[in-house]
């Protein structure tokens, strides 16, 4: 695995030993950053301005391919010792460690937040429900900017078997909001899936009125 395009590339990523870390596929991470740099809602210039936030990093390649990109700093959270490991000899190996900081944390409970952060990436397990988790929990911690670019990759859902009740497809939320039918979801930017993958690309607006999550 390596990085793409920038300052970096070309550059390999070291992965965990293992099977707990999943890297984001190569063509999805291509697919995402081509977004990012031409879509009418993000663009070069807003990438090149980012604050990144690469929770449940792994690797740490979507904010390492970033901050080739031109991104101006990033935070990477990792909850395994050989993830922050891994992520150390890939800032190193990129040279990107002036440009970003590590937390050996768990995401859904952060340390409180020294600025907050314009572009976020959420990549965790499958099936467990994390990216509503972690990202609640970044904003509870002020992680998240107002306006942030909110990038989650969820599993795609599976097509029911017979007698089987189709899952619900995962929906973009605000994280400033508890669940609720009242509050509409915001808007999709993008969606692509890539197999058993699917991104999902929106912006936390905090504008919008709700019932918050307590702190």
């Amino acid at each position: 695995m390596r990085i793409i395009a920038g300052t970096a590339r070309n550059r390999r990523l070291q992965a965990p030993a293992g099977l707990t870390t999943r890297p984001t596929a190569q063509r999805a991470r291509q697919t995402l950053f081509d977004m990012l740099m031409h879509a009418p809602w993000f663009g070069r210039e807003e990438l090149e301005q980012a604050i990144v936030l690469d929770a449940f990093a792994g690797t740490g390649a979507l904010g390492l391919e970033a901050l080739s990109r031109g991104a101006q700093f990033a935070t990477f959270m990792e909850g395994s010792r050989p993830g922050i490991a891994a992520l150390q000899t890939n800032l190193r190996s990129c040279g990107m460690t002036e440009k970003a900081r590590l937390r050996h944390c768990d995401v859904t409970r952060p340390p409180k937040a020294p600025q907050p952060h314009t572009l976020i990436f959420l990549d965790p397990p499958y099936h467990k429900g994390l990216v509503q988790k972690g990202l609640r929990a970044l904003w509870r911690l002020g992680w998240v900017a107002d306006g942030a670019l909110i990038v989650a990759e969820t599993e795609s859902a599976p097509l029911p078997t017979e007698g089987q009740e189709p899952e619900e497809p995962f929906q973009p939320f605000h994280a400033h909001l508890l669940p609720s039918l009242s509050a509409p979801p915001p808007p999709l930017l993008a969606q692509r899936s890539f197999g058993a993958a699917t991104l999902h690309v929106w912006r936390q607006d905090n504008s919008i009125k709700g019932s918050r999550p307590t702190l």
